[in-house]
């Protein structure tokens, strides 16, 4: 048996994985809590790190490659002895939402920014947050050396002594200053954001090492946790996967660059050869969290209520924007619901959220469409919100086509270990390993359902 280790440095925890490289079969597992907070000092992720990393005991020291995915466009900046100028700022701190409006003006415009990077800047890239230090912090700003995203940082904690820095094209397409489709850095977008010039890290090229480990371990480039999952679950061309967490997420694995002017879809760059086209939904599985705590109901009981009601929720429709929205950019809505009567009950209630829920999920996807121009192949869902009986049987309705349901996995920390894997073996494609358990999800189309949505949401 050969092992390898995946990480996923995520925002609330370090997972590590032990996996036999031959099949990728997880052998064992352990994490690590990470600070809360939208800014955090990045020197807790090595600490949970290594915690992490003791629970698996002995068996750990024969992993023979190590590969760290890991949360996108945070920013890291250090000193010029490497430590860090401030506390990490995490893609969840949106502060500097009026410096990604004052960076896309400079670069002439959403379309000339998506042209530029691949994607129309939000608070969540990392060089808006550097705009954003430039003007609320200048003397940590005129400290700052060099940059890393959170997964570099934690990389150079697990290599040998005197390893440059490094990322790879997959996190490097969310800073803001990397050019996507070209697959290179922009200096002269970076040294704008904050001022003046700093250091970038080297891009690793896909399936090769970056270097070694303390102990002698094959170190891979790492990515980020989207490029990662994909990975970890092996989509293909024409492949979309969905994740409902607390945001929902729909991403596409594509041979060609996206620059979606628009904004709804940020053009990202794969940990392979191709790109990761992504849209980002701000409410998702907390629709459901909010709508069992009004009931007073636990997810089980949610879900038996979603599914005594018809298709449509007998009129009730929900628009699911509690915490404002991202896709579509609504950053000041909130929640409205339609078709509300004496004869609304309980189940009519649920099933209108468990609905909002996949519909939302199913413009995203929509988005995908319009940008690469080609309808999905097989459409994928992972995340929390899956184990709920309702979302397994709603969602094909909802999307109208079947929808592939791999078995719960870390898979972000999987797709880590399949890049320690590939990088190991020097091979021209990562390994192919069976997922076990996938499921097969099939319904009757709702599309009445979606016009209900899109009806309430283009008048609102």
């Amino acid at each position: 048996m050969t092992l390898v280790l995946g990480v996923d440095t995520s925002t609330q925890s370090t997972k590590v994985l032990l996996v036999d490289a031959t099949d990728g079969t997880v052998v064992d597992s352990r994490s690590a809590p990470h600070p809360p907070g939208t800014e955090v000092d990045p020197r807790a992720w090595p600490r949970a790190y290594d915690e992490a990393l003791a629970g698996l005991g002995p068996a750990a020291e024969e992993a023979r490659a190590v590969a760290i995915g890991g949360q996108q466009h945070g920013m890291v900046a250090l000193d010029e002895g490497g430590e860090p100028v401030r506390d990490a700022l995490l893609w969840n701190d949106t502060r500097s939402a009026s410096a990604a409006a004052e960076l896309i003006g400079e670069l002439g415009g959403p379309q000339a920014c998506a042209d530029a990077i691949g994607s129309v800047l939000v608070a969540s890239f990392t060089s808006t947050k550097l705009r954003w230090l430039r003007d609320a912090e200048p003397e940590n700003a005129a400290r700052v050396a060099s940059v890393l995203l959170p997964h570099d940082y934690l990389s150079l904690h697990v290599a040998a002594p005197g390893t440059e820095p490094f990322t790879d094209r997959g996190d490097a397409s969310g800073t803001g200053y990397f050019a996507t489709a070209e697959g290179e850095w922009r200096p002269d977008l970076a040294e704008a954001a904050l001022g003046r010039p700093f250091a970038l890290p080297r891009i690793v090229e896909p399936g090769t090492a970056a270097g070694e480990t303390a102990t002698g371990a094959v170190l891979a480039g790492g990515t980020g946790d989207n490029a990662a999952a994909a990975l970890g679950l092996g989509l293909e061309t024409g492949d979309v996967l969905i994740s409902i967490g607390t945001s929902g997420v729909a991403c596409a694995v594509s041979p060609v660059p996206v620059a979606d002017g628009s904004g709804a879809v940020a053009g990202f760059a794969d940990a392979h050869d191709g790109f990761l086209p992504l849209v980002a939904t701000v409410n998702a599985a907390q629709i459901l969290d909010l709508q069992a705590r009004w009931l007073g109901v636990d997810h089980a009981q949610l879900a038996d209520l979603a599914l005594a009601a018809p298709a449509g929720a007998n009129g009730v429709t929900l628009l699911p924007y509690y915490g404002g929205e991202r896709t579509p950019n609504r950053p000041h809505a909130t929640g409205t619901w339609a078709g509300l009567t004496s004869r609304t009950t309980r189940e009519d209630l649920a099933r209108a959220a468990f609905e909002a829920l996949l519909c939302s999920l199913a413009d995203a996807v929509d988005h995908l469409v319009a940008a690469m121009g080609q309808h999905p192949r097989r459409i994928l869902m992972v995340g929390g919100a899956t184990r709920s009986p309702a979302v397994r049987a709603l969602a094909p309705a909802v999307l109208g086509q079947p929808v592939v349901l791999p078995p719960p996995g870390e898979y972000v920390a999987l797709g880590a270990a399949r890049q320690a894997t590939w990088a190991l073996a020097g091979t021209d494609a990562p390994p192919t390993w069976p997922l076990p358990g996938t499921r097969l999800l099939e319904a009757d189309p709702t599309p009445h359902v979606r016009e209900a949505y899109a009806a309430l949401r283009d008048r609102s």
